[in-house]
């Protein structure tokens, strides 16, 4: 069983973010011209910090990383152009492709498709569209992370809900999106049975599924997990709690012990697995967990972030 580990939108290593922006309040306040050059600067300084992380992960053997959703600043908001950097995107794309690496990308907080304000569901298909739109120009294939989202009116109207508004998404967007449980209202067993029933992938978010638990064990629910996978490598979410006050929030690093004990029940059940890690210290976070597991396991080790158990 091959596990890939990957980190989200920041190099701490490199010091380089590709997620640079700006306020709109701040935006309005430009002449037309002064907006232009202002949103250029920031896009074209994205683009190019995305390019340095690329190109460090191929160097480096990280073979798994999530694109930044604030990646084009104020999309949602204000018409952009992005013809005007194809040829970035399609450089960044041909890293991407020629090298393997697979990416993903996890909207924001105010994407809530199951909202019951029919505003606030519009601007979230809305998010949807322009985030595909954006990863589109990369020519690359990819996968939109979300949660469920609300739970006004009862789990049970709120999930009725956001099939009724999945069903207002055009087709190739319905086939990027992935579904994750959360840390608070849908847990594994909830979000596993939408997942099956619109029959898209489910992301295991294993410290959500500690802070949110079902009434059966992890073990029950992963091989059906592993099922909703078709036509991808499954992908999982990892990362250690800051401290028992406050086990929601994610730690610097990944506790390599619960880590293991994580991925023995993996094992089990002998599927490749991609491991998001969604620590703060990002790369230094996965390089450092990798040290660790090999001064405590003797797998074997393919490169940087990947091994077999």
């Amino acid at each position: 069983m091959k596990i890939r580990l990957g980190y989200a939108c920041i190099s701490n290593i490199i010091e380089t973010t590709s997620s640079k922006t700006t306020t709109l309040t701040y935006y309005k306040k430009l002449d037309t011209k002064t907006k232009e050059e202002k949103l250029n600067i920031i896009i074209n300084t994205n683009l190019d910090n995305l390019k340095n992380i690329i190109e460090y992960n191929i160097t480096n053997n990280l073979h798994f990383f999530r694109i930044t959703a604030k990646l084009i600043p104020l999309i949602d908001l204000v018409d952009i152009d992005l013809n005007k950097y194809k040829e970035k995107f399609i450089i960044i794309g041909k890293l991407i492709n020629k090298n393997n690496m697979r990416v993903d990308v996890h909207v924001d907080e105010y994407c809530v498709l199951n909202s019951i304000n029919e505003t606030v569901v519009l601007n979230s298909i809305k998010i949807l569209n322009n985030l595909k739109i954006v990863m589109d120009m990369f020519n690359i294939e990819y996968k939109i992370i979300m949660h469920i989202g609300s739970k006004t009116n009862g789990i049970k109207e709120s999930i009725k809900r956001f099939k009724n508004n999945y069903n207002l998404l055009d087709n190739e967007l319905k086939n990027k999106i992935i579904l994750e449980n959360d840390d608070k209202v849908y847990n594994v067993y909830q979000t596993l049975k939408l997942c099956e029933d619109l029959k898209i992938p489910m992301c295991l978010d294993y410290h959500h599924h500690l802070c949110n638990k079902c009434s059966k064990d992890i073990k029950y629910y992963i091989p059906r997990i592993y099922n909703t996978y078709k036509d991808i490598l499954p992908k999982m979410h990892y990362s250690s709690p800051k401290s028992k006050k406050e086990k929601r929030t994610h730690n610097e690093y990944i506790n390599s012990i619960e880590f293991i004990n994580f991925i023995e029940i993996l094992k089990t059940y002998n599927k490749d697995t991609d491991i998001m890690l969604e620590a703060k210290g990002k790369d230094l976070a996965l390089i450092k967990l990798v040290y660790e597991l090999k001064f405590r396991k003797n797998y074997k080790y393919i490169d940087e972030s990947s091994f077999i158990i």
